[in-house]
C-alpha cells in the first residue's frame, strides 16, 4: 500500500478528537449545519475550526470519499473516526451524521407536507439553492490553494478540474463517464509521479 499524497501529522500536539463521543457531537453538529451544501461546512469545522486535518488532508480525504458509494462527508466521517479511534470512532461518527439529522429532515417532511404548495416556501428553497452553490463555489476556491503542493502541480491540476466542469456543466455528460475518465487520468498521471 503506499504512502498518502500528504502525510498525517499524528503528532501530540496537534488537535484531536478527544473521545468516540467528541466525534459524535462534532459530527452532528456538523451534519445539522449542512443544508444543501455540506462541504463549506465540513472544510470550515474540521480544518478551520476543529484542526483535525490540514487543507491538503481534507483535499486527499474528500477525494476518496467522492469515489466510495455513498454521501461524500457520511464516508468522510467514517474515515476520520476511524483513523482515531478504529470502529468505535467511525460508528461514532456515523452516528452523529445520521441521528439527530434523520430527525430533522422527518419533522421537516412534515411541515413541509402541510405548506409545499405556498409561493413564499418555494422561494425560500430558491434562495436556499443559491446560498448552497455559493458556499462549493467559495470553498472550491478557497481549497485550491492546497493543489500548489500537488504532485501533478498546479497548472494540470487546474486544467483536469476546467475540462471536469465543462464536461459536466457545459455538455452535460453524466458523472458515470466524467468519474472514470478523467479521475482515471488523474489518479495515473498522479501515481506515475510519485510512484519509486
Amino acid at each position: 500500500m503506499s504512502a498518502p499524497l500528504y502525510p498525517v501529522d499524528d503528532s501530540p500536539s496537534r488537535p484531536q478528537p478527544r473521545s468516540p463521543a467528541d466525534l459524535f457531537w462534532s459530527f452532528t453538529w456538523l451534519a445539522l449545519q449542512g443544508f444543501g451544501g455540506v462541504l463549506a461546512v465540513v472544510q470550515r469545522e474540521l480544518v478551520e475550526k476543529k484542526r483535525w486535518m490540514t487543507d491538503e488532508e481534507f483535499v486527499e480525504d474528500w477525494a476518496v470519499a467522492q469515489i466510495m458509494p455513498g454521501p461524500n462527508v457520511v464516508n468522510l466521517s467514517v474515515m476520520i473516526g476511524d483513523r482515531y479511534f478504529g470502529l468505535r470512532g467511525a460508528m461514532a461518527a456515523l452516528a452523529g451524521m445520521l441521528a439527530f439529522p434523520l430527525l430533522l429532515v422527518l419533522a421537516v417532511a412534515l411541515v413541509y407536507a402541510q405548506f409545499a404548495s405556498h409561493p413564499a416556501v418555494a422561494g425560500a428553497l430558491r434562495g436556499m439553492g443559491a446560498v448552497a452553490a455559493g458556499l462549493i463555489a467559495g470553498t472550491g476556491f478557497k481549497l485550491a490553494a492546497a493543489l500548489r503542493n500537488h504532485p501533478l502541480g498546479p497548472w494540470l491540476c487546474a486544467a483536469l478540474a476546467a475540462l471536469t466542469f465543462a464536461g459536466m456543466a457545459l455538455l452535460r455528460w453524466p458523472l458515470a463517464w466524467v468519474l472514470p475518465a478523467l479521475g482515471g487520468v488523474a489518479c495515473v498521471l498522479t501515481w506515475r509521479k510519485i510512484a519509486p
